[in-house]
């Protein structure tokens, strides 16, 4: 699962935080561990590349490859030795190896009984994760796509679907039967990309709106990693390269349901039922992520007129990329810079081309404004972490980039959940995500329920063999001989979602025609979600605590009503944003 998200199966709660990305072997090449070439991703400033690639012969690689869009050249070189001498040049301005750099974070097992909750409770924890090579799909034009099939949205009357009295969340913001679903459930028209593990488009609540053709894989599954030890596990397709409809992990499936599971009678309903979801897979099957499978998702999201993202994840090996860190080596403060610079330049051509970009803020329950050590970097390889202070100046990515809406996560009650991280500069938004612990003793249907991949749960051993949940993490629902499975889990991936849901109902309503159906300035989607958001206080005392496992975790809430650490400009409304005036 992905370090934003939370499986919750049987008795134990993982913890899964936004994807990050820990750093796997080179995508064909030796590892770095034996000094043989590997596969790099060279940053230029403006204007740069004749320079760039000027340094890389010095420096003794060899350019392969240009991506004029972003300003990178992809290069083969010798190992840090290669990054080294890159650094010495003013011709270079980040560099990061083209290898897995991402996965998700989880928290410990929590406690066998809802008693032993009462008295201790979960602490969040951080995870390790990893990623493969990426693969760049080509873009295609949305002009003359298939329509995807017609979903019980187009109804004059909704009703509530089977399963929403679990989907308290939906509650919460009114995207419900009687409130935004009745009057602006969203245009199909509108694209919907999710950049995650990948999308179960036969899922039965996820077909009627997934679009087929428009979606892409930008990740080739890999078996083994540099060290010979298992990461994807065996391919399941030729080339280890898995359909577009896809998704072995479930954490983009269940992401992509919470966004737009239809209204046809069974299961769950999304926050914008109506809409068109696109796979922009960037995860491996272990849920590591890759630094260029991400690029190539952005940039293909731009060029294909896709209107708003959701990033559940972030950027490995490093839990928080710093720029110039004393503590980090030359060639690991390099390869920070190309992290931040890669995706920032990504974000920014995706932005300036209509794409709204959503990200989940991270479970790790630190105030980003003031992260004070990082014990999780770098993250590859194995036992490579060390503790090293930081300070604001390094950055969460692509949470804390520019351009991007960053969402925390909530509790039923409201309350800011107890892993979600915070911070008065970089909480943007708040959502349902889910907290097991927000009320008396644990229970999970204080989380996230939501389409989840009937093969993924399997492979995990929470379906029996004759398809009954084997956990009371899983729920099936059955209409007309047709059965499907939905998961519950929490999170900041959980909360993302429902804010990009917000912002295709609002897309839906204001955008006017353009690439790929209907578009609308990033700014104007921005000042919509800001402007229909429920505005929350700081809770009284500000000093809130959290009863955890071991101790209390005390986190403080700074700002005003109008913006604050804990709840941004407030909690997203899908019934206001179905009723506001542009």
């Amino acid at each position: 699962m992905s370090r934003w998200s939370r499986n919750l199966s049987g008795v134990t709660a993982v913890v899964a935080l936004a994807s990050t990305l820990t750093v796997g072997g080179p995508p064909g090449g030796a590892s770095a561990e034996t000094g043989g070439l590997r596969d790099y991703l060279v940053f230029y400033p403006g204007g740069g590349h004749d320079r760039a690639v000027a340094a890389i012969g010095a420096a003794g690689g060899t350019a392969t490859a240009t991506e004029s869009r972003l300003g990178y050249v992809t290069a083969r070189g010798p190992g840090d030795r290669f990054v080294e001498r890159l650094a010495a040049s003013g011709a270079v301005a980040g560099v990061s190896s083209d290898r897995a750099i991402g996965f998700a974070a989880s928290v410990p097992a929590l406690p066998a009984s809802a008693s032993a909750f009462a008295a201790t409770g979960p602490r969040a924890s951080r995870d390790s994760r990893s990623g493969g090579a990426g693969h760049a799909a080509g873009a295609a034009s949305h002009a003359g796509r298939a329509a995807p099939p017609a979903s019980r949205t187009d109804r004059a009357a909704p009703t509530a679907e089977p399963l929403a009295s679990r989907q308290w969340d939906m509650k919460m913001i009114g995207a419900t039967a009687t409130g935004s679903h009745a009057t602006a459930p969203g245009n199909r028209k509108v694209l919907v990309g999710v950049i995650d593990t990948g999308i179960d488009g036969k899922h039965p609540d996820i077909a009627p709106n997934f679009d087929r053709a428009l979606s892409r894989n930008f990740v080739t599954d890999r078996p083994k990693d540099s060290t010979g030890a298992t990461l994807d596990g065996p391919c399941e397709f030729p080339g280890c390269k898995d359909p577009v409809d896809w998704d072995d992990d479930g954490h983009g499936t269940h992401v992509a349901s919470t966004i737009a599971s239809p209204i046809n009678g069974l299961g769950v309903a999304g926050v914008a039922p109506g809409v068109t979801l696109v796979n922009l897979r960037a995860g491996q099957d272990s849920g590591l992520f890759f630094l260029k499978p991400s690029l190539d998702a952005l940039t293909y999201a731009a060029d294909a007129g896709i209107d708003v993202v959701n990033m559940s994840y972030y950027i490995d090996p490093w839990l928080f990329n710093c720029r110039a860190n004393p503590a980090d080596s030359k060639a690991e403060q390099l390869e920070q810079r190309g992290v931040i610079t890669g995706m920032q330049r990504a974000l920014d051509y995706a932005r300036k081309r209509g794409v709204t970009l959503i990200s989940a803020l991270g479970n790790e329950s630190t105030d980003l404004g003031r992260p004070r050590t990082d014990t999780e970097s770098p993250d590859y390889p194995a036992k490579a972490q060390r503790t090293r202070r930081i300070d604001n100046s390094c950055l969460n990515v692509p949470a804390e980039s520019k351009g991007v809406i960053s969402v925390a996560a909530l509790g039923p009650s409201k309350r800011k959940a107890y892993y979600s991280d915070y911070g008065v500069e970089q909480t943007d938004l708040a959502a349902p995500g889910g907290d097991e612990l927000d009320g008396r003793g644990f229970d999970e249907t204080r989380t996230i329920l939501a389409a989840a991949p009937e093969r993924a749960l399997r492979a995990q051993g929470l379906i029996s063999r004759n398809g009954r949940p084997a956990s009371p993490s899983v729920v099936r629902d059955c209409h007309g001989g047709t059965c499907a499975y939905y998961q519950y889990l929490a999170g900041t991936s959980m909360a993302a979602p429902h804010a990009t849901g917000v912002a295709a109902i609002l897309i839906s309503r204001f955008g006017k025609p353009g690439k790929g159906g209907l578009t609308m300035p990033p700014a104007d989607v921005q000042r919509l979600l800001y402007a229909t958001a429920s505005k929350q206080s700081c809770p009284s005392p500000r000093r809130f605590v959290y009863r955890v496992i071991d101790d209390d975790d005390i986190q403080t809430c700074e700002g005003t009503k109008d913006r604050n650490g804990f709840y941004g400009r407030g909690i997203v409304d899908a019934a206001r944003a179905a009723t506001v005036e542009p």
